[in-house]
């Protein structure tokens, strides 16, 4: 896993990744996509669009430098017993659909019922992003999340639903606006246990549970 470099690094570590083109090779190919749209890639208006998508890009991706079992690899045990339902709601995300690089933006609900350990709520909300900040399908990024936080804390349940609008939908294709795509996994007990996951729902205001993945 690629480690993310100190504040104010500004060499290109393009080249420290196998198989992965340079900066000035990216820029290049935002230039050719310019040219390809049937616009002057040297016109002063679109002059250093290249660098600015680059860096964008940089941000946007940012979850493949991520190391999702690091982030949550630090917990804490004294909890005087606590074993109730812990949940993390409406966590705002940006990712990115692998099939048209799109935009998909919406917000997760995080729960789980603790077995020792517990982590600190900023981890979860960092886990979304690094699961967010690849080039994603929601399925897939649903399962992801949950799917880490029963490895890393072993929890008694884990529950994860996402809600997001794709832009992939909103803007070209079918053209409809206003559609939410939901989906949801549920382990352990709330898989298990149906007044657990009622709970679950209840409490993130969602009484279908979307899309059981």
């Amino acid at each position: 896993m690629t480690m993310r470099e100190p504040p104010g690094f500004v060499e290109d570590k393009d080249s420290a990744v196998a198989g992965r083109p340079s900066r000035a090779e990216a820029e290049d190919a935002v230039r050719t996509l310019i040219r390809w749209c049937g616009d002057d890639a040297d016109r002063e208006g679109l002059r250093d669009t290249p660098a600015r998508v680059v860096r964008a890009h940089e941000e946007m991706f940012s979850g493949y430098e991520a190391d999702p079992e690091d982030i949550l690899r630090r917990t804490f045990e004294e909890t005087d017993g606590y074993d109730e339902m812990i949940l993390l709601k409406d966590i705002r995300f940006e990712s990115h659909c692998e099939h048209h690089m799109a935009a998909f933006i919406g917000k997760a609900h995080i729960a789980y019922l603790p077995s020792r350990r517990v982590v600190g709520i900023s981890k979860l909300a960092r886990l979304v992003d690094a699961y967010a900040r690849r080039l994603q399908i929601q399925e897939k990024m649903t399962s992801q999340i949950a799917n880490a936080i029963s490895g890393v804390l072993q929890p008694e349940g884990v529950a994860v639903v996402i809600e997001a609008v794709h832009q992939c939908m909103t803007t070209r294709g079918v053209h409809k606006p206003g559609v939410v795509m939901v989906t949801s996994r549920m382990l352990g007990a709330f898989r298990d246990n149906p007044s657990t996951r009622r709970e679950f729902l209840a409490m993130i205001g969602n009484s279908a549970g979307g899309e059981t993945t």
